[in-house]
């Protein structure tokens, strides 16, 4: 299944400024409504913090993401408050909940600072904690993004924690299913439009959106709904996320093993069972023995993944078993190709193993049966008309390459992410093309050499640094591939965002 997505946000130990006023909702108590008003406030927002432009700064300079970031002269300016609301929302299946989300507001002398703002609304990749909230900076790289580049920069910044995280009644996370997200998303859009008196703001009408990884896929899933609800979106900006989700749950079965897939293939799958009721009958019918009696709901979890890979309730990096499922399958237990990501695949197999062989085996004679447009090789473009497995109906369900896009878009990535693997970006700028749809939509690699008049230059010559700085260090440390590994292991969660978040703030600039 999809090792789809992992933002793990990098948290960085932090110290907590004195001059924020730090506050804390995440033991607040709140109760499912029985008929949900989607979009309605459960409370009050509270302020839980004001950011300085200086403590901005100052929290940058110690953030593993900021560093990399403050490369490109970044500087903030604007105090950004930080509000923690509470609403009403529907999980994967339809049924009332609620959910969280961090309004961000700057405020300030500066022209860019007060009067109506323009929106960014953003989506937060893939985390295994339960208590996840972006509304709290401190030791949150993504939420200091955030805070830094657009809210401190003039922009009110709407991030939801999802159905499932923070203080959401929800008991899993409705993961990569796009109308669920979407929902979450418009849902938090219209609890911060009733905050507006609250948090002392308003916008000019203008709306980004904007995510990355698990984040890039929701963030293009609601522009596909707003714009198909009629609202008008100014642009939008997903960022390394796994769009094309057949195609990729197809190359991850086909031994191309994403970081971090056991994960991810639990949150997938405890999402579309409790969403669609069709992956199995029993957990056993997909995991090995000694990991179904916990994989339902085990992600996410307020125990932290040390604990729950010590308990022996996930494996760390092995989705598959090392011995092939038939004679058939044994070039592609590992896969081998491409060659630069060959050891990112090798580490998603041997024992204890996540799932069984006979499940990859029933998904691999499936894919075979009723391959993708887009993997193992371009055809179509696009998923199969009829999966027979039921968790590649899922996939097929969920999978974004099914619309265009009318306001302009940015996809920005990097082509060796081991992660959201590139062709995700490479399969959904295809079948636009081909579907000529109207809006303009720009491709930006930042792993890719700058040309003459590169409006992204800088961008892409700060990620060349920095994934050299990420090798020189590892080769001190005793390394023998010239850092490649500890290269693939920062790609996608520390060395990508920061080049690719500032990219899209000089989009967003341009509207």
């Amino acid at each position: 299944m999809p090792r789809i997505m992992c933002f793990l946000p990098v948290i960085a130990a932090m110290a907590v400024l004195a001059a924020c006023g730090h506050g804390d909702d995440s033991g607040s108590s709140i109760t499912t409504p029985t008929n949900p008003t989607r979009g309605q406030l459960l409370s009050t927002p509270t302020m839980v913090g004001s950011y300085s432009a200086s403590d901005l700064l100052s929290m940058l300079t110690s953030d593993p993401l900021g560093e990399e970031l403050l490369q490109l002269t970044f500087s903030p300016t604007c105090t950004v408050n930080v509000y923690h609301m509470e609403y009403e929302t529907v999980g994967g299946a339809g049924e009332a909940t609620t959910a969280s989300a961090a309004l961000m507001v700057p405020t300030g002398s500066a022209t860019t600072c007060s009067g109506a703002r323009p929106i960014v609304m953003y989506a937060h990749g893939t985390n295994t904690s339960k208590t996840f909230n972006m509304a709290e900076l401190s030791g949150n790289s993504e939420a200091l993004l955030m805070a830094s580049v657009f809210a401190s920069q003039g922009y009110i910044v709407v991030a939801p924690n999802y159905a499932g995280y923070d203080t959401s009644t929800l008991p899993y996370h409705p993961y990569l299913n796009g109308t669920q997200q979407s929902d979450d998303m418009i849902d938090s859009l219209a609890a911060a439009r009733s905050a507006y008196s609250t948090a002392d703001t308003s916008d000019n009408g203008k709306l980004f959106i904007t995510g990355y990884s698990q984040g890039g896929y929701v963030a293009m899933a609601t522009h596909k709904a707003m714009q198909a609800a009629g609202t008008a979106v100014t642009a939008a900006a997903p960022m390394s996320g796994p769009y094309a989700l057949a195609a990729f749950g197809d190359a991850i079965f086909a031994g191309e093993v994403d970081m971090s897939a056991p994960a991810n293939f639990d949150l997938v799958l405890t999402s579309y069972q409790h969403s669609y009721q069709n992956v199995y009958t029993a957990p056993t019918d997909v995991y090995e023995a000694q990991y179904a009696p916990t994989a339902d709901e085990l992600l996410p979890s307020a125990t932290a993944m040390s604990t729950i890979y010590a308990n022996g309730q996930l494996p760390q990096n092995v989705l598959f078993n090392s011995t092939p499922p038939s004679a058939a399958y044994a070039s592609i237990t590992p896969a081998t190709t491409p060659a630069s990501l060959a050891p990112s695949f090798a580490l998603g197999f041997g024992t204890p193993d996540l799932v069984t062989n006979a499940y990859r085996l029933s998904y691999l004679q499936d894919a075979a049966a009723n391959p993708d447009g887009g993997f193992p090789t371009v055809t179509t473009g696009v998923p199969t008309a009829a999966p027979g497995l039921a968790i590649r109906q899922d996939l097929k369900t969920n999978d974004l390459r099914n619309w265009g896009p009318t306001a302009p878009v940015l996809l920005c990535a990097g082509d060796s992410d081991p992660t959201v693997f590139y062709f995700n970006t490479q399969l959904i700028q295809s079948y636009w093309a081909a579907a000529s749809a109207t809006s303009t939509v720009t491709l930006l690699d930042v792993d890719s050499s700058p040309t003459s008049g590169d409006p992204y230059a800088n961008e892409k010559t700060g990620f060349a640094a920095a994934k050299a700085a990420v090798a020189a260090a590892a080769v001190v440390g005793g390394a023998t591939d010239g850092g490649a590994l500890a290269v693939l292991q920062d790609y996608h969660a520390t060395l990508v965002p920061p080049f690719c978040v500032y990219a899209v703030k000089s989009f967003f600039d341009g509207f």
